[in-house]
């Protein structure tokens, strides 16, 4: 793990170290190039961070000033449990900090935040193909099953 590794919310400073993190996370499920998400979505996902009416938030690893990975989470409610569910949507860390610990400690901060939210249940999706992030995934939960399906409008 890299020293002086902290995991923290993200703040408005961040955006130069964010975006190419973000944009690699996009760019890994081929959402780059001609398939790249319109900037607006960019633009107005950076914005929800900041607004305390949206359910999306976002946590950053930082070590010296430099920011290695990020995720982005949400809150939203369920008909199955009264306490709102956390959805984990985005987790990615720079090539130069996997293996180190750094998705680990990503994870436990969604996992820390969603208890004090008084979220009974954290979850997430990977594709089938993501192997490598699944090794970590089988370590800090369990695989439940579920396939998704989806059709886009």
């Amino acid at each position: 793990m890299p020293d002086g590794l902290i995991v923290r919310p993200v703040v408005r400073d961040d955006y130069a170290q964010w975006l190419p993190l973000w944009d690699g996370y996009n760019a890994f499920y081929e959402r780059s190039g001609p398939t790249a998400l319109d900037p607006e979505i960019t633009r107005m996902t950076w914005a929800r961070f900041f607004d305390a009416y949206e359910p999306v938030h976002a946590l950053v690893a930082e070590s010296g000033g430099q920011l290695l990975g990020l995720t982005h989470y949400l809150f939203h409610r369920s008909t199955t449990a009264i306490a709102p569910n956390c959805y984990l949507q985005d987790l990615f860390t720079s090539e130069a900090a996997r293996g180190k610990g750094v998705g680990r400690m990503l994870i436990n901060g969604v996992y820390e935040r969603a208890r004090i939210a008084g979220s009974p249940r954290v979850y997430w999706q990977t594709h089938k193909t993501n192997h490598t992030a699944m090794q970590l995934y089988d370590k800090v939960a369990e695989n439940s099953g579920f396939v998704v399906y989806r059709k886009l409008l």
